[in-house]
């Protein structure tokens, strides 16, 4: 991938009842919230809305009912929200993906999060890792892996949850900048990629450190970089891709909360200030600092607007540079 001109800062539904009152009697929240995951059970966007459920349904004196819906790289689920009446009952905790990656493809996505969502407020920055299988698969480091590839053109598969994921854009941009070719098996969520990697049904994905760190100390993976610019304190001995023999190569995602255009200005602001709450909450922020994907803070809805649109502007000719096909 070329060089990132600045920083940017993953079923069945699940209630997270409610804990206490915390609203005055009328305001908004009256009903139960409903948070649409545009991915399957097990990846990050997952993990990270199971986590701040609890704590937004405290704050909100409603439950929080989380559903996932996944499909096309995070687009179906994000699609289906930006399509829901905005009447402050369905929010979609949104990613990099559908929001900016898939963009720069050629197949084309059915809304535009300028025009059909209105942004809320971040959650966490994620930093992306390459992992590849012990299953039957020789390479130990990211030389050796490069090699391997460029041996057998199209014989090695990666996966991702899906075309226009940031799981597919970092693997197949990290083939264009090595010269390498592998074929792209696009899954329903995170769960299902690890699956297919631990048994070897795929020999490489990327993904959030945290949870490839897991496969690595099982012994059914191998991490072989991170694709930032600094080691990830999670993964201490695991080089950068730089480190690795790959300059310039870089890939991470955020996620954020959505809410249907049009949703009133009241609710998009007691919303934006639950999840700050949430966020700050000792107890969730070291939760996800030991994920390693640290919380996104002291964002106003306002802010969170203008960095969707530069990450927009960014990535989607990013993307189409790269000439990645629709598979």
């Amino acid at each position: 991938m070329t060089p990132l001109r600045r920083r940017a800062l993953l079923a069945t539904p699940l209630i997270a009842p409610l804990a206490r009152p915390a609203r005055a009697q009328g305001a908004w929240p009256t009903r139960p919230i409903r948070i649409v995951i545009p991915f399957g059970t097990g990846g990050g966007t997952d993990i990270t809305t199971r986590l701040l459920a609890p704590k937004l349904a405290e704050i909100l004196g409603q439950p929080v009912v989380l559903e996932n819906r996944p499909g096309a790289g995070g687009v179906v689920g994000t699609d289906y929200v930006a399509k829901q009446p905005p009447n402050g009952e369905v929010f979609v905790l949104s990613t990099l993906s559908p929001i900016g990656l898939a963009r720069g493809l050629p197949a084309p996505v059915p809304f535009d999060a300028r025009r059909d969502l209105v942004a809320i407020a971040p959650t966490v920055f994620v930093p992306i890792a390459m992992a590849i299988t012990t299953r039957n698969f020789a390479p130990r480091t990211a030389q050796e892996f490069v090699a391997a590839l460029k041996a057998a053109p199209g014989r090695y598969q990666y996966g991702s949850s899906g075309i226009g994921s940031s799981g597919h854009i970092a693997s197949a941009s990290f083939c264009i900048r090595t010269g390498t070719q592998a074929v792209h098996v696009p899954y329903r969520g995170g769960g299902q990629v690890f699956t297919a990697l631990t048994a070897g049904e795929i020999q490489f994905c990327s993904d959030i450190p945290s949870i490839l760190k897991g496969f690595q100390e099982g012994g059914t993976a191998r991490v072989i970089f991170v694709a930032t610019d600094q080691r990830s304190s999670l993964l201490p001995d695991v080089p950068t891709a730089a480190e690795a023999g790959i300059p310039g190569y870089k890939a991470y995602s955020w996620y954020g909360f959505f809410a249907p255009t049009g949703t009133p200005q009241a609710i998009v602001d007691r919303m934006a200030a639950a999840t700050e709450q949430a966020l700050s909450d000792p107890a969730i922020s070291a939760r996800f600092d030991e994920m390693g994907t640290p919380a996104m803070r002291g964002y106003t809805p306002a802010r969170f607007a203008q960095f969707v649109r530069d990450e927009i502007d960014l990535w989607e000719p990013e993307v189409r540079a790269l000439g990645i096909r629709a598979e």
